[in-house]
């Protein structure tokens, strides 16, 4: 192997990893904002319990 091919390889493997990093924060944000509105709404459901 020379040392482009080396460097092609190094340069897409780099990207791959990058991407897939990406892909797990994006998946995290998800999570998060989902967990967000359940915890809001059961805030909500409490404060409705505690008015009646």
């Amino acid at each position: 192997m020379t040392i482009k091919s080396l460097s092609k390889i190094s340069l897409v493997l780099a990207a791959l990893a990058t991407l897939s990093a990406c892909g797990n924060t994006i998946r995290g944000i998800g999570q998060d904002a989902a967990n967000t509105v359940n915890a809001t709404e059961a805030a909500g459901r409490d404060v409705a319990r505690a008015a009646q």
